[in-house]
């Protein structure tokens, strides 16, 4: 999908355009074979460029071909995995075209660049480039503490039902949190490698505000970096405790079924033994032998409850 916005530079008066204005936003989600090359040749760049962005692995970086400088950096979203939900990260690739037009590309819908285009967000003009580009970086650090944020309510969720854990799907959970931790993980410390380079200014212009915000957004990615580094101190611990309660709980209740087989094989063996031919005599002819005997075995399987009881069996 191609779009192209841009922001008057009188009026401040951002729309959605269909030509290819200096000082516009082009933003590429997900592009045709068409589209690429629309793009490509209205701004005089490699179409090459900007297919490398779409590759799902790439790793956050800086590029520099024919004038055109590029931003690669790992967005955190959402995806289905094995039924359940996971975070994984995807490229987004942010080009600046000889300081005359600004392109985004993403493999898939983002929700930052949706705040952008739906003008939630403050001071945002197409033609301060810089400033645009500080404003993404900045939303993707917040984007990712969200993230941390949630996982560690899910975290605490699965605190919650540890002690009743008895099935592999608490583990499963919990695998699941730890993929996406490693995932966000990995990204940051990419994507703060990229930010420290556009601190030194080599990259693309810095003005004070700029730079004012370019720290605060590595200052959030840094600390995404402990908390995630944190968070998964604390997932490796709980998922140990976990596989030891289930299998604990397991236990118990292993040893309560043997118990119960012990009590109830009472007045079986009692019914087993009045089976055998075996003569009674006079007892045999009481009307009252079967419920003696029936008491008997009841009382049996009393004393030998309460015995395994007291035994922690049952």
């Amino acid at each position: 999908m191609l779009r192209i916005y841009n922001t008057d530079i009188n009026t401040n008066t951002f729309s959605k355009i269909d030509t290819y204005e200096l000082g516009s936003w082009i933003n590429l989600t997900n592009p045709t074979e068409a589209e690429l090359d629309e793009v490509a040749n209205a701004l005089n760049i490699k179409k090459s460029f900007i297919e490398s962005i779409l590759d799902d692995d790439e790793k956050p970086r800086i590029d520099e071909e024919d004038g055109a400088k590029m931003l690669l950096l790992d967005v955190p979203v959402y995806e289905k995995k094995n039924g359940m939900e996971a975070i994984v990260t995807h490229p987004l690739g942010i080009i600046v075209v000889r300081n005359d037009y600004i392109v985004t590309v993403g493999l898939q819908k983002y929700d930052i660049i949706k705040d952008f285009t739906n003008g939630k967000v403050k001071e945002f003009y197409t033609y301060k480039k810089s400033r645009f580009i500080i404003q993404l970086i900045y939303r993707i650090a917040i984007l990712y503490l969200k993230a941390l944020r949630e996982i560690d309510n899910k975290i605490e969720l699965a605190e919650s039902q540890i002690l009743n854990a008895t099935k592999n799907q608490e583990l499963l959970n919990l695998l699941g949190l730890e993929n996406s931790l490693t995932y966000i993980i990995t990204a940051l410390k990419s994507n703060g490698v990229v930010l420290d380079k556009i601190l030194k200014g080599n990259v693309i212009d810095l003005y004070d505000e700029d730079e004012d915000l370019l720290e605060d957004a590595i200052i959030e990615n840094n600390q995404a970096i402990e908390m995630a580094d944190l968070y998964r101190g604390i997932l490796s611990s709980t998922t140990d405790t976990v596989a030891t309660i289930i299998s604990n709980n397991l236990n118990t209740i292993m040893k309560f079924l043997a118990g119960i087989t012990i009590v109830f094989s009472i007045p079986t063996m009692v019914a087993s033994f009045m089976g055998m031919n075996v003569s009674f005599g006079e007892f045999a002819k009481n009307p009252f032998a079967f419920l003696f005997l029936v008491l008997i075995a009841l009382l049996l399987s009393i004393l030998v409850a309460l015995i395994l009881k007291k035994k922690n069996m049952l």
